[in-house]
């Protein structure tokens, strides 16, 4: 039961940490920002949230975490007004999520791999 709640809190703090940076953070740095999941402890306390950028780029890479990170205080007020059935909004951390990178520099090896044996 207990693993259904945190479940269903995880999700439901996806969607309106994704709501919230399209609708009230008007920091350009976090714009294209895309929400790819949230890891909420046993205890409901703290949330990380992991994102994902368009550019391979470090240096956009390290002004989006800051313009996250100065946003956190405005979107953890914002879940606390928005989350319904939790006695005390979680800690938030934003942590970038790079399996999609990861993933498209497998992809581009397999398909120098297969340029290779042709």
């Amino acid at each position: 039961m207990a693993q259904y709640r945190v479940g269903r809190l995880q999700q439901e703090i996806q969607r309106e940490v994704n709501d919230l940076l399209l609708k009230e953070v008007r920091d350009p740095r976090v714009k294209g920002v895309t929400i790819t999941g949230v890891d909420v402890t046993g205890d409901l306390q703290q949330a990380t949230i992991f994102y994902s950028i368009l550019s391979d780029k470090k240096s956009d890479e390290e002004s989006t975490q800051k313009g996250l990170d100065k946003a956190t205080g405005m979107i953890r007020s914002g879940l606390g007004a928005r989350l319904r059935n939790v006695y005390k909004t979680p800690e938030i951390h934003f942590e970038l999520d790079d399996s999609i990178q990861y993933g498209s520099k497998i992809d581009q090896l397999i398909n120098k791999l297969q340029r290779e044996d042709k």
